[in-house]
């Protein structure tokens, strides 16, 4: 696969519908930028202040949702290049990334926040790869 570049990461605004008993947060419809086919969507919930990282997808594209809290994304390319983006209930933002963008996220509400990636193929543990969290040299809290 070619280098890819964090520039390739979509950040796309999306529609919260307000409701008297709780608002109505859209995601993704087929008809959207970013959809390319459907393989299954999965939740991650990350308590406050915890780092999941690094993943990078060989064939996956995510598009990555926060419904219910804050969450902050560092992106890394292959290039070098990190991209911070903030979203949740606040900043309601969906994120399409490419496969072979290293990523990580720190949850930044209490007591947590929930992510949803709604991906385009089945999660398979073999096409991705993962780092320990010292191995790419980010700082997270000052950052």
């Amino acid at each position: 696969m070619d280098q890819v570049s964090i520039e390739n990461i979509k950040k796309i605004p999306l529609q919260v519908f307000p409701n008297e008993n709780g608002n109505i947060y859209h995601a993704l419809k087929k008809t959207d930028q970013g959809y390319f086919e459907f393989g299954e969507v999965y939740f991650s919930r990350i308590n406050i202040n915890s780092i999941k990282a690094w993943k990078r997808h060989r064939e996956m594209t995510m598009n990555l949702v926060v419904p219910l809290g804050e969450v902050k994304f560092i992106f890394l390319d292959s290039f070098g290049n990190f991209r911070k983006e903030i979203i949740g209930e606040k900043n309601y933002f969906r994120l399409t990334v490419p496969p072979m963008i290293w990523f990580g996220f720190k949850g930044l509400s209490k007591p947590y926040s929930i992510v949803s990636n709604i991906a385009n193929i089945v999660h398979d543990p073999s096409e991705a790869e993962r780092l320990p969290l010292e191995k790419i040299k980010y700082d997270w809290i000052r950052n």
